[in-house]
């Protein structure tokens, strides 16, 4: 489909799309107060190594605080530190949010892989790498320098390089046809699971080693589309070109095993059985997000939607025959919940191809479920229950925490974009 008809086929879809949720400023106004107010509670500072605890320059986010509650974060995560600050790419947080990210090249630097968190005890494994999206979100919104850009690329390039092109242990993620997957130095599946953010999930089938993940490699796609468009900025369209080409091959090896013609989606790919899996995940829009589908792709996964989209937003997954059966893992990445990472970059992804009308009506759908929970129970969570959204998420293996960063920056993110800009 050329981009004419791609255009016409999203504005066919303006017409015929449900109704959105109709929210307005002063909707919203209370709930982006609370959690304004609630950043200081979720910014540590350790500059020194503590036991178990790795000491960084700068001061960070941990994911939640609650008193009294039997998690007490004071590590910075890898991925949830790049959606928190979705919410404040803004004059007022440069000092944190440009820190945040000094702070994950630092650990890079250090140890030759961002953790999983800033423990000791987690460096066996890290999390869905999202180093140079993080590095162009800063570039683009501080208007940073080709010195500073090119010390944090190189960065990034040691960590594509070392830890998700790495062939052998501790690093052995690369293992067919040039596609990695995720890993743990334990080589326990579950481990390895936990590496991918989808800590559970259906998607792996309690086999994580053997899966080729969509998202992940989808991710590294966009490292090597970053690196070019890095090296164009430096001046050097052969490197670009050659970081093109890279691309390219990815694309296509993932295209031959991962997108399935019949379903006309993106599903992980079982390397081992050389199959793919049979779980339908959001896993499958990180290859829109990250710009590597043609137009009909994208018109068809849209249409996918429908698999994912209630009355609270999108679920993590289809739902699954075995999610009914008792004695079964819980898995909490899965259907009926939803989570705020998610939601933004499938409304990135859709945002990308120009199907704006749907972006705005899942981001508005998602915004409205989180302040609904708010206004009944003065907080956010950690993810909701977005097929039956009046009622709690379903739990995984450990308990849900409240008053959640990634959760509080995508509300105000959505709110910034989708709600400001209509003043």
């Amino acid at each position: 489909m050329n981009n004419l008809a791609s255009t016409a086929v999203a504005k066919i879809r303006q017409l015929v799309a449900p109704k959105e949720q109709k929210l307005t400023l002063s909707d919203v106004q209370t709930a982006r107060q609370y959690i304004k107010n609630y950043w200081p509670k979720l910014i540590r500072h350790f500059p020194k190594d503590e036991d178990s605890l790795i000491g960084l320059p700068n001061p960070y986010l941990v994911p939640a605080f609650e008193g009294g509650h039997e998690y007490d974060f004071n590590e910075l995560y890898y991925w949830d530190s790049y959606f928190m600050v979705q919410g404040m790419l803004d004059a007022e947080h440069k000092s944190l949010v440009l820190g945040i990210l000094e702070d994950l090249l630092y650990l890079q630097k250090r140890f030759a892989i961002i953790p999983n968190a800033s423990r000791t005890y987690l460096m066996g494994r890290s999390q869905p790498p999202l180093l140079t999206s993080f590095i162009f979100d800063v570039y683009d919104a501080y208007k940073m320098d080709h010195k500073w850009l090119k010390e944090a690329i190189g960065i990034a390039e040691q960590e594509y390089e070392i830890v998700w092109m790495g062939t052998a242990k501790p690093n052995w993620r690369n293992v067919y046809k040039g596609l990695s997957r995720y890993f743990d130095v334990n080589m326990l599946n579950d481990l390895a699971e936990t590496e991918s953010g989808w800590d559970m999930t259906p998607r792996f089938e309690h086999k994580a080693l053997n899966f080729l993940p969509v998202d992940l490699n989808a991710l590294l796609f966009k490292y090597e589309t970053d690196f070019a468009r890095a090296e164009r900025i430096f001046g050097d369209d052969t490197k670009a070109k050659q970081w093109e080409d890279v691309a390219r091959r990815r694309k296509k090896t993932m295209n031959q095993l991962m997108w399935s013609e019949a379903h006309n989606f993106y599903y992980d790919y079982n390397f081992v059985k050389e199959t793919r899996g049979s779980v339908r995940s959001l896993a499958g829009y990180f290859p829109m997000w990250a710009g590597m589908v043609d137009d009909r792709q994208a018109w068809q996964m849209v249409k996918n939607l429908r698999h994912f989209d209630h009355a609270g937003g999108l679920s993590a997954t289809d739902q699954q025959l075995g999610e009914l059966l008792p004695g079964q893992v819980p898995t909490q990445w899965a259907y009926p919940n939803g989570w705020a990472p998610l939601h933004f970059l499938v409304v990135k992804a859709l945002q990308r191809y120009g199907y704006t009308h749907d972006a705005k009506r899942i981001a508005l759908k998602w915004l409205k479920t989180n302040l609904d929970w708010f206004n009944k129970n003065g907080q956010f969570l950690e993810k909701y229950n977005v097929v039956w959204p009046d009622k709690p998420p379903v739990n995984g293996v450990y308990p849900s925490p409240i008053g959640f960063g990634w959760t509080n920056a995508v509300f105000e993110r959505f709110c910034q974009e989708f709600i400001d800009d209509n003043k």
